[in-house]
This record gives structure tokens, sequence and C-alpha cells, in this order.
């Protein structure tokens, strides 16, 4: 199993590196609604998921499915345009596949962005979240079973799984350019279904201010891999019984592109400044 892995890892870097010869020094994966950013980049290759051998094409609206290189200011950057998640009914193995091949193309740092509904005080619909830190309430970890030591260690150390020099340059951002925006920690759960607002009223007890239903198994896995991680939220909507209003799909997407122009001027001044 354990080689498995690594032969579909080693077969699918190389017939990305058939297609583009590029290095990229920064990898990003595009949340919910949040596609958009590419129109920023100077784009050299394009590469649909149903190419890339072992990868999943997406299933989930907002979610494209390309892998794109090209540049920005003076670096090098690959994005995963939409993610697969583990309520799609894939193995964790399958939802962190992505992550671990942007590693093996040779990324320092993983950008992960994600939609999230938000309950912590004075949040609303449209604010930007800074993950700090997250709980994972998925009930599974990707590194369960034999471990891939050339993947990284058996025990990874998870004390400042985003990284606090990161942290830091997208607050200064976020101050310079007076865009509303908070700190906090991510509750990653396991979905198809939003939260109860009793489980909401739980997870602001045990310290998050936003959940989602994914990002937690990326971070893990990058950790693991040694990257640096940064992670930012846009709170799409405020969690069940924050608002009155019943949750919908819809409603991630539509907040998700009335702030995409902030979002994409947000993460090209950030990759620009790293």
């Amino acid at each position: 199993m354990k080689n498995q892995v690594l032969d579909n890892l080693t077969e699918a870097v190389k017939y990305i590196r058939s297609q583009t010869s590029m290095k990229p020094q920064i990898g990003v994966i595009l949340g919910s609604g949040l596609g958009a950013f590419v129109d920023q980049v100077q784009i050299s290759c394009k590469i649909s998921y149903n190419d890339i051998p072992h990868f999943m094409s997406t299933t989930v609206e907002g979610h494209k499915g390309n892998l794109i290189f090209g540049t920005l200011g003076n670096k090098n950057v690959v994005i995963l345009q939409g993610r697969n998640h583990y309520y799609e009914g894939h193995s964790m193995e399958s939802v962190v596949f992505p992550t671990r091949t942007l590693a093996l193309l040779g990324i320092e740092t993983l950008l992960l962005t994600n939609s999230a509904g938000g309950f912590g005080d004075t949040m609303q619909a449209g604010d930007f979240m800074i993950i700090e830190d997250h709980i994972n309430l998925m009930g599974i970890n990707p590194l369960m079973g034999p471990n891939i030591k050339e993947l990284g260690p058996r025990f990874p150390d998870m004390t400042e799984a985003y990284d606090p020099s990161l942290i830091t340059t997208m607050e200064k951002i976020f101050q310079q350019t007076s865009t509303r925006y908070h700190k906090g920690i991510y509750c990653g759960v396991s979905g198809p279904t939003y939260e109860t607002p009793a489980e909401v009223r739980y997870l602001k007890l045990i310290g998050g201010k936003a959940v989602g239903m994914s990002t937690v198994p990326e971070a893990i896995a990058a950790n693991h891999l040694g990257l640096r991680v940064g992670a930012l939220s846009c709170i799409t909507n405020l969690a069940a019984g924050i608002s009155r209003q019943k949750l919908s799909h819809e409603e991630v997407t539509e907040t998700a592109k009335k702030v995409e122009q902030k979002f994409s001027s947000f993460m090209k001044q950030l990759i620009e400044s790293l």
C-alpha cells in the first residue's frame, strides 16, 4: 500500500513534468467559489485533473478541477483550482494526494483557502479569517496507516501547523488595505450536512471561530512533508443558530463571488510579498 502511494505520486509528477518544465515555489489550493484568483496569474500551463494519473475529478459546484502553473510578480506558482473532500466518499489518501503532488513538484510554501461558516463574535458574511490553528473533528487523520517515511516522520509535530511569519504577513496586508478580518481556530468536520445549532455552540465552547469541511487534511499532510503552511477562510455564511436563515451551498458560492475581487487582490499581494 505504502509503495503504491509513492508509485502513484511518482506517476502523477512524471505526467505533470511532461507538460511543463516550471518549478513552482508556492502552491495554492482554492476553496469553494474562489477560483477566480487565477485571473491574477500569468498562466503558462493548465492541466485538467481528469488528465493527471490518480487525480480525482471535482464534483462540487465552485470547484473547477484544474492544475494551473504560472507566475505572479516574480514568483512561480502552482494552483489547485478546486479540491476533493472527504464527504464526497473519497479516501483521505485521495483527498491529500494533490497536496503531496505539489510538494513533490518542489513547492516550499502552501497557501490553503476555503469557504467557512463563521461564529466568532462580530463576524459577518464576507469577512476573512486567518487560520491560526485547527481542531480536527473529522474522526480521521490522513496519516493513519503505515507511515511513508519518504514523505515525513511517523509523528509529525503540529505545534506551529500554520506558520507564524505567514500569519503576521497576512495581518499586515489586511491592515494596510483596511479589510475586515479575524484570526482564529478553524474546526474541520466531515460534512456534508451543515452543523446543528447545538454543534455550533459546542465548537464555540472549545475555542473555534469558523467551521468547514476541508483544509485540515491538507494542512496535516503538508506539515508531514515539511512545508510552510498559511491558511485563509472566507466567511461565506454565519453558522447555524447564529443566523436565522437556512444554510445552502448557493449562499456560500454567492458570498464567495461577492468578495472574490478582495480575495484575489489579497492573495496577489501575499504571494508577491513572500
